[in-house]
């Protein structure tokens, strides 16, 4: 079936940036105040807990193993294969208490089990270590979005690095805000997740950006708020394909991708939503109240680098 892309659009997106911007508003207010509230739902990476290798005796059947080790009262209870079929990583909840409580606990997985199973490795990751691993990931986060804003100042002007960290901003404490108001699991692949949303958001942002600088050069007497609009309606059949086809790739690997990259998936589909939001509804609408017309007569900072 063809797919029509909608060229030469004339939508004004611009002119719906107040209403655009409380909306935005809001998700940020909401955000902030379940994560303040209600808090996030950390995993075992980040909680604590205990690791278990298991060697299966054949293929591994995570359906029934997970059946049967989600009704011992232990909590959340996590399973995944690595390397072989046969070879699964099992990650339960910490348990209330010292070593003995975790030990206790082990012995229960072991028995519901069964002696058919081989018990490669045991760990007990403890909340020392969680909290380091947290620590890392918040360190992790700031920081790629302080190199995007850098990257965007370096390759554009300081206004496009505004619009594209607040744009940022908005994302991941959307996708912060989602997984705490859902009540989701939040581990080390969430945060995977959140970096990947943070470049694909700005990837777009950056082609909007681009079609705004081309177009201050080539109508040097449209008004600023037509030239913004212009550039995003040029844009959105790109803005368009590359959602959807990103969205599709996600969508499966929501739906057929299993329990262990649902958490990601399910990011990964907010985040590509958000992501096109921010970059036509936040990223653009901040260059309108920015004098671009003053930053033309300026050498562009990565001008060099784009000629050739």
């Amino acid at each position: 079936m063809l797919i029509r892309l909608p060229y030469g659009t004339k939508i004004d997106f611009i002119g719906k940036r107040l209403i655009a911007f409380a909306i935005t508003a809001a998700i940020i207010l909401v955000s902030i105040g379940s994560l303040a509230t209600r808090g996030l739902n950390l995993g075992v990476d980040f909680a604590g807990g205990i690791l278990i290798e298991v060697k299966t005796p054949g293929a591994a059947d995570l359906a029934t193993m997970r059946s049967t080790l989600s009704g011992l009262g232990l909590g959340e209870v996590a399973l995944q294969t690595f390397g072989a079929p046969d070879e699964v990583l099992v990650r339960v909840q910490r348990q209330e208490g010292g070593e003995r409580e975790q030990l206790a606990a082990l012995n229960v997985v072991k028995n519901a089990l069964g002696t058919e199973y081989e018990y490669r490795r045991t760990e007990f990751v403890g909340p020392k270590v969680g909290a380091q691993l947290l620590e890392d990931a918040v360190w992790a986060v700031g920081l790629a979005m302080l190199a995007i804003a850098a990257y965007i100042w370096f390759r554009f002007e300081w206004p496009f690095a505004i619009g594209a960290l607040v744009s940022t901003l908005h994302d991941v404490l959307a996708t912060f805000g989602i997984f705490s108001l859902l009540g989701m699991e939040f581990n080390l692949t969430t945060v995977a997740a959140i970096l990947t949303i943070a470049g694909y958001s700005i990837n777009d942002t950056v082609v909007e950006y681009d079609r705004v600088r081309e177009n201050l050069r080539k109508y040097k007497a449209m008004p600023l708020l037509d030239l913004l609009n212009l550039s995003v309606n040029e844009t959105l059949p790109r803005t368009i394909l590359t959602g959807g086809t990103t969205l599709a790739a996600v969508a499966a690997l929501y739906f057929f991708g299993g329990e262990v990259l649902a958490g990601f998936s399910f990011a990964m589909i907010f985040g590509v939503i958000i992501g096109t939001y921010s970059s036509v509804y936040v990223a653009m609408p901040i260059l309108f109240y920015f004098n671009l017309r003053a930053l033309e007569g300026k050498p562009e900072s990565g001008e060099k680098q784009t000629q050739g």
